[in-house]
């Protein structure tokens, strides 16, 4: 179990005078300030920091709110991940059939940019995240992970919206092979850090001791250059792995001080939110949940499987916001600094069924893509959709 540091003891402090000392007061979220030995360390390994300088931002409320304000779109096979471009439109992968579809988020209007070659669906593995190359404006390039016959991968792709819808994505060039592939826990959620480093969320394939084991890519999150190289900074400088003892990462975001922040699948009992810090281990399989475990960071959050089995998760107005799938519901996780506010909140529960990725847009805006047709919800009409949310 790690001690609370300076930020989260300032940041409960500050939550008990500004409620007269109750004890689910809202409190206020302090920047980053500079800790001691064990956030140098963590600068020195890569991990994006906040400026301590920056103004005080005050916490969210311990109550939340969501609105669906509207279907965005509907009718796509398998949605996995998403990724906007920097017009505002959405890149989504189909898992099961191995395509990307760009979605006018304005309209709600489907194209077809093109397939991704080598995708081998099968259980929880196909195209499963998406990414926007931080340089996108002169490179053009898309990243994709994905299952092929023999491993997990990641690739990029040149992106030509000139050419005929369909045939908008150049051939893929592999930064990333030989992830461990299963029928199950395949990770696959990507995304692009502050730092412009590219993240990754594996899985540890249903073989538990690769989460412990340092030189297999599986159950950890990766953090690599865009040429797919270890990233400068990382705990050791000739591999990706950034943390490990991870079971099957699902969520990847950062909130308003560059912290990052990953949802991952727990097995029989607790599901987590994790606060990821260069080179720390999260535990699996010798915890599970908050188990106070020496060696081991305990979750800032944690959920019985049947009420969450998270996938993506987005940062905004103040809270993570995350998807079930099992639990079939939005969750909202309001922040001070490094621990929850409050106790989280859950929204939409069986309402839109599995819930797949969260996208934020932009203020209060963020976009829900629901998971009906990936071979264990129930798809109704027009499954699978977009939902556009207006969130508090």
């Amino acid at each position: 179990m790690q001690r609370p540091g300076v930020t989260t003891v300032l940041a409960a402090l500050v939550a008990l005078l500004a409620t007269g000392c109750s004890s689910d007061g809202d409190g206020k979220l302090f920047d980053e300030l500079k800790e001691s030995s064990s956030s140098s360390a963590s600068a020195s390994a890569g991990a994006p920091r906040s400026s301590p300088s920056a103004p005080i931002r005050p916490a969210p409320p311990a109550k939340g709110s969501v609105k669906v304000v509207s279907t965005l779109t509907e009718g796509l096979k398998s949605p996995w991940g998403a990724a906007t471009l920097p017009g505002g439109d959405l890149l989504v992968a189909s898992r099961d059939e191995g395509t990307i579809t760009r979605v006018d988020t304005k309209t709600g209007k489907q194209i077809a940019v093109g397939s991704v070659p080598g995708v081998s669906p099968g259980g929880e593995g196909g195209l499963l995240g998406l990414a926007i190359s931080p340089t996108f404006a002169s490179d053009r390039s898309v990243y994709v992970y994905f299952t092929t016959e023999s491993d997990n991968r990641i690739a990029r792709m040149l992106f030509d919206e000139d050419k005929p819808a369909g045939q908008q994505l150049g051939a893929p060039d592999t930064i990333l092979r030989d992830i461990p592939k299963g029928v199950v826990h395949n990770g696959g959620r990507i995304a692009f850090g502050p730092d412009k480093m590219l993240y990754a969320g594996t899985g540890e394939v249903g073989e538990t001791g690769l989460s412990q084991d340092r030189t297999s890519l599986a159950g950890k999150i990766l953090r690599m250059t865009p040429d797919g190289q270890p990233a400068p900074g990382n705990p050791d400088a000739d591999s990706l792995v950034y943390s490990l003892g991870h079971r099957n990462v699902q969520g990847l975001a950062w909130d308003s001080e560059k912290r990052l922040w990953a949802a991952e699948f727990g097995q029989n009992t607790w599901d987590e939110l994790n606060l990821i810090k260069p080179g720390k281990n999260y535990g699996w399989p010798e915890a599970e949940g908050k188990a106070g475990k020496a060696g081991f960071v305990d979750p800032v959050a944690q959920w019985r499987t049947a009420e969450a089995s998270p996938s993506g998760i987005a940062y905004a107005e103040g809270s993570i916001w995350m998807a079930g799938l099992g639990g079939e519901r939005l969750w909202r996780i309001p922040l001070a600094g490094e621990e929850p506010s409050a106790d989280p909140q859950s929204f939409l529960q069986d309402k839109y069924g599995r819930l797949r990725t969260v996208v934020a847009t932009g203020g209060s805006q963020i976009l829900l893509v629901t998971s009906e047709t990936d071979t264990r919800g129930t798809p109704g009409p027009g499954d699978d959709k977009i939902l556009r949310l207006e969130v508090k």
